[in-house]
């Protein structure tokens, strides 16, 4: 009971709400786009691109963006095409490159922040932005209404080209070969799957995205076989984990984005474990 009127207390605030609803949005978007991450063993670009968005989040910083949106997108954006775009061409393999830009973006990011920021306020200022401790709390309607905005495109986005996306996430070959136009796919892909890691960054931080993106399809994978059984019991995971983090996080005052990547491990196990007993029977 004491609980629950803590609850509807702090509900009563705007910025809860705000956290709430975005909060879900986010995590909803990120399962879907996930599994197919998972499945094409792309799951490094996540990483790779979370670090990047924190560069460009230190820059936006550094500049006083009133918001840092606006220039944190399109710049991982243009990381994600170009990353995408210059995999095959060049001469360092696809996985090095991306460990490069990756430690390149954090190392750059952390150097401005240090060298512009006050010095009170760097340590908090790096915390936020890598573990997502308080930026979820602090959003305005304008940065709520742009992750529901965003994220509901990115779920309209699947639906739409549920099929294709399947095509190419099994069987490029075949899907070209079966007239789909897989380079211009995968670009759109790359483009939405930076758009999530910019929205996520709100609530888990930079450091934390790969798991709010991997865990889900992972523990999915462990129960169903199916891609579409995957893909909603993803949804259903993340969508979960968060409502479930978000609540815990506000009565046990622990960090948002950590709280909601530890419940996301809890269920991890949980599905290991159910996975291993069907096994056995």
């Amino acid at each position: 009971m004491e609980a629950f009127e803590t609850l509807k207390t702090y509900f009563a605030f705007s910025f809860v709400q705000y956290a709430f609803f975005a909060g879900i949005m986010i995590a909803l978007a990120s399962s879907l786009l996930g599994v197919t991450l998972v499945l094409k063993r792309f799951s490094y670009i996540g990483d790779g691109l979370s670090h990047t968005a924190f560069g460009a989040m230190a820059v936006a910083s550094v500049l006083k963006l009133v918001s840092s949106t606006i220039f944190v997108l399109p710049a991982t954006v243009t990381c994600a095409v170009f990353i995408l775009c210059a995999k095959e061409k060049s001469k360092i393999k696809g996985d090095a490159s991306v460990a490069m830009l990756s430690v390149g973006a954090l190392a750059f990011g952390y150097f401005l922040m240090n060298l512009f920021s006050p010095p009170a306020n760097l340590s908090g200022d790096v915390c936020s932005t890598l573990f997502g401790s308080t930026l979820i709390l602090t959003l305005t309607k304008t940065d709520m209404l742009i992750c529901v905005i965003f994220s509901s495109l990115v779920i309209l986005f699947f639906i739409l080209f549920y099929n294709r996306i399947f095509a190419i996430t099994f069987d490029e070959d075949f899907a070209f070969a079966c007239g789909i136009h897989t380079r211009l796919l995968n670009v759109i892909m790359a483009v939405v799957i930076a758009v999530i890691i910019v929205l996520a960054m709100n609530l888990v931080g930079s450091l934390l995205i790969s798991a709010l993106i991997i865990f889900p399809a992972i523990s999915s994978m462990l129960i169903f076989k199916s891609f579409r059984s995957v893909v909603i019991s993803s949804a259903s995971i993340s969508v979960f984990g968060t409502i479930v983090g978000i609540l815990s996080s506000i009565l046990a005052g622990t960090p948002v984005g950590s709280t909601i990547v530890m419940l996301d491990i809890v269920i991890f196990l949980i599905c290991k474990i159910v996975s291993r007993l069907k096994i056995l029977c």
